[in-house]
């Protein structure tokens, strides 16, 4: 069975968060009685793959979430998403495979995950899609990991999907495709 790794990229200053008048750390806002980033690192375990969490250092709450389910975390000073999706891969180099997951996508079921997962034993790329539009995780094989190793900036990994096209797997779930970018209300 290959290893396939969720990176949960959870690195972000939540800029636009602030802006729209936002306090605090957005990960760390409640949504359903639960802390936003407990809620997608949650569904991540629950898909039964390893979770490699990607945070800045100063996230120590963050920190203190993976401890108590015993998920490894790798602290940046990120850049942007490429830069996070890169050291998160670089802290599992050796697997054949990593789902790219938005730590501010507390929807994301754990069975999309998992058929993100098993669709990469027979393509480079998967992604979920709904409704025509392309949501999250985002899979890549293990023919992607020096890409994935060199991204940087804030376009994560986009610019690898012109290269490993990736295998979409439609749903019904909007879950996939929904970030919390704004304050809740």
């Amino acid at each position: 069975m290959a290893d396939i790794r969720i990176i949960l990229a959870a690195a972000g200053l939540g800029r636009r968060y602030q802006a729209a008048g936002g306090a605090g750390n957005k990960l760390e806002q409640t949504i359903e009685g639960a802390p936003l980033f407990v809620k997608a690192l949650d569904n991540a375990l629950a898909s039964g793959l390893p979770v490699q969490v990607v945070t800045r250092p100063e996230y120590v709450n963050l920190h203190a979430f993976c401890q108590g389910r015993q998920v490894p975390v790798t602290k940046v000073d990120s850049t942007g998403l490429g830069q996070s999706i890169a050291a998160g891969v670089a802290a599992s180099r050796d697997a054949d495979g990593w789902l790219i997951l938005l730590a501010d996508m507390p929807a994301v079921p754990s069975a999309i995950i998992r058929q993100v997962a098993d669709a990469l034993s027979c393509h480079d790329a998967a992604r979920p899609r709904v409704k025509g539009k392309p949501g999250h995780p985002v899979g890549f094989g293990a023919k992607a990991r020096e890409g994935l190793l060199a991204l940087a900036g804030d376009d994560g990994a986009k610019a690898l999907l012109a290269t490993f096209k990736p295998h979409f797997i439609e749903c019904n779930d909007s879950g996939v495709a929904t970030d919390i970018d704004l304050p809740f209300r």
